[in-house]
């Protein structure tokens, strides 16, 4: 055979090759592109601004990704109690997960800042600390190493307590054991109100109130009234405190297992639609008290003089929980010099 031919037939191999390598990276990047995949949303609660959130959030994933993700949305703590919603976000059985940060506690317990009494005077004003670039940065980092990624931030409504006997004074607290979220922050607070905090998840609230095994419980009114508890109890004492905040957790397995665009979909509409909630959470909070008086339960306040020496014991709370624990205490300078530039001055 000539050196000519031989050439020849060199280069048409070669370029067959080249042919078929491109066709079989053509071929590979459209099966990617048309690849979908599952999204499910877990959340403990129902027809409040988490689940808002949810319901937005899952809207535009669906839409921005072209259906490339399909999510799907349980509310109501149906695939299992907040511990275990937890655990299976983080090992990729879940793919996200809508909570208040304090449950996360046993990943790291720098989650539970946000639940610091007295870090906010307001929803809007919580509004503006779930924003602030400091707040976002620390709180969407932790658990990167345990299996999250975080996504959104947001204030979902103040807290209430609601209680088998009515509290209408800050005395009416003590010798009471009432639930609290997964945190010291609350627990020690409790504790200076001299009641007896109790750890719980919500699911397991309403039957504890029903059979006296708590006497009140700390969450929102959104739960109290979309959750039917003027069935059973009819008192809810408005103290506003602490903040009830929402983080969204992705599986960092699940996320990692995206292409580079999904992933910054996801990104993209968490921020935004963490930010899209505020006015919606005010009106959710607003017609949630409307809702309770309503079904023929109680709002009850403290006397003015009372809220306020109230708010003078829990004060220091953050503080002192934080102190010995240099990681927490740099995490709880972080929010509340956030809560102090957001904060507006009377009258503003």
């Amino acid at each position: 055979m000539s050196i000519v031919k031989r050439d020849f037939l060199a280069r048409a191999a070669a370029g067959a090759g080249i042919i078929a390598l491109s066709l079989g990276i053509g071929s590979g990047a459209a099966r990617a592109q048309d690849k979908t995949y599952a999204m499910k949303i877990t959340l403990p609660t129902l027809n409040d601004p988490s689940y808002n959130f949810a319901k937005n959030y899952a809207a535009a994933i669906e839409k921005d990704t072209g259906g490339r993700i399909k999510p799907e949305i349980y509310p109501a703590s149906q695939l299992g109690t907040i511990p275990r919603q937890i655990e299976g976000t983080q090992f990729g059985a879940i793919q996200c997960a809508v909570i208040p940060p304090e449950f996360f506690v046993g990943v790291d317990e720098r989650f539970e800042v946000m639940a610091a009494p007295g870090l906010v005077d307001s929803l809007e004003h919580g509004q503006r600390v779930a924003a602030d670039p400091a707040v976002l940065k620390l709180m969407l980092g932790l658990g990167a190493d345990k299996g999250l990624h975080g996504v959104g931030l947001f204030m979902a409504l103040p807290s209430a307590v609601i209680s088998r006997d009515a509290i209408r004074h800050l005395a009416d607290f003590k010798g009471k054991k009432i639930r609290v979220f997964a945190s010291p922050f609350q627990t020690v607070a409790v504790d200076r109100l001299g009641a007896t905090p109790v750890a719980m998840t919500l699911g397991d609230v309403l039957p504890a109130l029903q059979q006296g095994a708590i006497d009140a419980a700390i969450a929102s009114i959104a739960v109290f009234t979309n959750m039917h508890y003027a069935d059973a109890v009819k008192y809810v004492t408005e103290t506003n405190q602490p903040a009830i905040f929402t983080i969204v957790e992705v599986s960092r397995k699940w996320y990692d297992s995206l292409p580079a665009d999904l992933q910054q979909i996801v990104d993209r509409d968490g921020a935004a639609e963490s930010v899209a909630i505020n006015q919606a959470a005010i009106d959710i909070f607003n017609k949630a008290r409307r809702g309770w008086v309503d079904d023929g339960g109680e709002l009850i306040s403290l006397p003015g003089d009372e809220q306020s020496a109230m708010m003078r014991m829990l004060g220091s709370v953050g503080e002192n929980v934080s102190k010995a624990k240099p990681a927490l205490h740099q995490a709880y300078e972080i929010v509340s010099d956030a809560a102090q530039r957001t904060r507006q001055a009377p009258g503003q």
